[in-house]
């Protein structure tokens, strides 16, 4: 039984998958705390899709991908900022129309120059079959990542939850979005192949979120986002072996279980816990509303 459970790591290919996906789900989950936080949920969908024209043209220009993928999010993530603050539009329309133009054109380009670029492993994400120089990259970018962030997080974290008190104590409010928005292109960049543009997204909030429900100290909320994060994205690729199936599909199902627990069970956010301070304060609310007895003699007097 123990030889059963133990195959995965016989194979070289799993081994790589498994601690690929621990270290980017560990670095998707850290950003997600601060896209929660700042309501940026379409924003992850937005750059995962909007890497695919990038991916198309750096094919056609002989670039590597991953340049390719990285100039297209910072591109989309500027178009998204430039319509947001030149029209009345909502940010979720602008969000949405930024990411669909941008990721139509890429499969729009694809259909037009055929090549020997898998749409479907930019869509699903292929970690079984990520090469070494790609391991290499993911490891630079998150390692960039959580470098900046550990300079700046307490910036980037008064940015996310109040931006106008960080424009007013001095801070350069547009330099820590677009700092945010390119550490969001790059790890949407470095999860591409591990779970596939349509699943970064979940990585990019599902940690961030589930970790809101269970604390109220940011500090705590990374750590629990973080751990989730590595634990699921390990767990996922090596239970993908036995499942045969999709390796992102196998983490993004395992965070979202981890999430809905949260959401019922949270000892102060949960949907339970909620329900019961709602039965709490109507008790209380009408034993304080009774009114007092009073004793028939003085009635009386």
């Amino acid at each position: 039984m123990i030889d059963h459970l133990l195959t995965p790591f016989h194979y070289e290919y799993m081994v790589k998958a498994m601690l690929v996906s621990a270290i980017i789900g560990g670095v998707c989950a850290c950003l997600s705390c601060f896209v929660t936080l700042k309501g940026w949920s379409l924003m992850g969908d937005a750059l995962s899709h909007a890497i695919v024209p990038g991916v198309s043209i750096a094919y056609l220009a002989g670039l590597p991908f991953a340049l390719g993928a990285f100039v297209s999010g910072i591109c989309a993530a500027m178009c998204m900022s430039f319509v947001k603050n030149k029209t009345r539009i909502r940010e979720d329309a602008v969000i949405g129309i930024v990411f669909t133009t941008f990721f139509a054109a890429g499969v729009l380009m694809i259909s037009l120059f055929p090549s020997n670029i898998n749409l479907k492993s930019i869509v699903f994400g292929n970690i079984l079959g990520i090469a070494n120089a790609d391991i290499v990259q993911m490891l630079a970018i998150s390692a960039v990542t959580m470098g900046v962030i550990a300079l700046k997080w307490k910036d980037l974290l008064l940015f996310s939850f109040d931006p106008n008190h960080a424009r007013a104590i001095g801070l350069n409010v547009k330099i820590l979005q677009v700092m945010l928005l390119t550490l969001l292109a790059a790890t949407a960049v470095a999860a591409l192949q591990a779970v596939g543009a349509c699943l970064v997204v979940a990585m990019l909030v599902t940690p961030g979120a589930t970790a809101y429900l269970l604390t109220d100290r940011f500090g705590r909320m990374m750590i629990i986002a973080m751990v989730m994060g590595t634990i699921t994205s390990f767990i996922g690729a090596y239970a993908s072996y036995f499942l045969n199936g999709s390796t992102g599909g196998c983490i993004v199902v395992l965070q979202t279980s981890l999430f809905l627990i949260a959401l019922f069970l949270a000892p102060k956010h949960g949907v339970i816990a909620s329900r019961l301070k709602s039965r709490a304060s109507i008790s209380a609310f009408i034993r304080d509303a009774e009114p007092t007895s009073i004793p028939t003699g003085a009635i009386s007097q």
